[in-house]
């Protein structure tokens, strides 16, 4: 079905009403939500119908589709009208977006974004609202609610508490949470915007939490156990974490005996992959990602204010399978005796430049025997422990006595 046939429906379907259309202005319309916004082409033809009969003031002509939907049942690719409490509201990092935040009801919560050029009511911290004819895509792994010129938003006069249901971390997905969790342990920060950073726990497992510098944020207490209520579950290389800009956290006096959801392996250290060493990352607040040799990220581009790290991508066997493992700088620096600021230095002063250094944390670790804990993500060992193998002369004896035994 082409656009340009839908046009010509939808026109005919408003004429016959007695209005004059604009064709042209119709299939632009459709391009957009079509294009754009990702909605299949009959969802499309509903919204723009729906849209042209309320500006030319016509009844019969059709109506995009008003079932309310629980916000806990939507998904990306989802043309959906829901009823919810905004319950935050972020800064927008772009002249296009207008407003972005959080809304939720009983069932659950979702992140949504509002473009400038919908020119839609900015809605408000604590109110609940009506949003009809919204489009669900996806935003780092999560479903994501846009709000576009298509979509009606109306303030609904009521004040529903909202109790959010606490998930495990272990259960915890890309998206929109709330935990009880224990701060188990509060790193040094690394960069400038960010005011705390650490890793959080309950009975299933840890996670990693951030908070940014933001007027109204407090830190959190090592050792106290909090409620936080809609946090932003975020998911990088696999790992996911929580940012806590979005919530609200009340202090718990109870306790809690934090689990570890750990795996370990033992095994020899075979290869030092490409990648290694010393890096440099995005400074982009919540970014991260790894930059290229000419310092381009592939989400903001040419970052000349890049901030350095050590990592290292290695292969470990165990004699029956052999685990990919990611192990950053802290634990770096313990394995090779090499530390970030010792990398940088050898960077800019041997010709090497950066190659020097991953020659170095390579010759390091190299066929040496560890013991590595951490989680396992997309196949993939996130080492939060790494000790070396002490060498027992009476395992290796064994070993050779059985390899001898054995027939040629």
């Amino acid at each position: 079905m082409h656009l340009s046939e839908v046009t010509e429906r939808i026109s005919r379907k408003l004429e016959a009403k007695g209005a004059q259309p604009d064709r042209q202005k119709i299939e632009s319309r459709l391009h957009r939500l079509v294009e754009e916004f990702g909605v299949n082409i009959e969802e499309a033809e509903r919204t723009v119908t729906a849209d042209l009969a309320r500006e030319y003031n016509l009844t019969g002509v059709g109506a995009a589709s008003t079932d309310l939907r629980p916000i806990s049942e939507i998904i990306p690719g989802d043309w959906v009208t829901i009823e919810g409490k905004v319950v935050a509201l972020t800064p927008a990092l772009s002249p296009s977006i207008a407003q972005t935040g959080i809304i939720a009801d009983s069932s659950g919560a979702i992140r949504f974004v509002t473009w400038t050029r919908a020119n839609a009511p900015a809605m408000e911290y604590g109110q609940w609202y009506r949003i009809e004819s919204a489009v669900v895509d996806e935003y780092k792994g999560a479903p994501n609610l846009k709000i576009h010129s298509g979509t009606t938003i109306s303030r609904m006069e009521k004040d529903i508490p909202l109790l959010p249901s606490i998930t495990p971390i272990t259960e915890l997905k890309p998206g929109v949470g709330s935990v009880r969790a224990k701060v188990v342990q509060d790193w040094e920060v690394t960069h400038d915007r960010m005011l705390q950073t650490g890793l959080l726990g309950d009975e299933t497992g840890t996670i990693k939490f951030v908070i940014w510098k933001e007027e109204g944020k407090d830190k959190l207490d090592l050792n106290a156990v909090y409620n936080i209520y809609y946090a932003t579950v975020d998911e990088y290389n696999g790992r996911l974490s929580l940012s806590l800009n979005t919530a609200m956290y009340i202090s718990d006096e109870g306790d809690i005996e934090v689990g570890r959801n750990e795996t370990e392996i033992q095994g020899a250290l075979v290869h030092v992959a490409p990648g290694s060493g010393l890096i440099k990352r995005c400074p982009v607040e919540g970014c991260n990602r790894t930059l290229s040799r000419q310092n381009y990220c592939p989400v903001h581009e040419i970052q000349p204010e890049f901030r350095y790290d050590l990592r290292l991508k290695a292969v470990l066997d165990d004699g029956m399978r052999a685990h990919n493992i990611l192990i950053q700088r802290d634990l770096v620096e313990k394995l090779t005796g090499l530390t970030l600021d010792e990398a940088v230095g050898i960077a800019e002063s041997n010709p090497l430049g950066m190659d020097e250094t991953f020659y170095r944390i390579r010759d390091a670790v190299l066929g040496r025997y560890y013991t590595c804990s951490g989680s396992e993500f997309g196949g993939r060992l996130l080492v939060n422990s790494c000790t070396p193998v002490t060498f027992k002369p009476e395992e290796l004896a064994a070993l050779l006595n059985r390899a001898g035994g054995e027939p040629a």
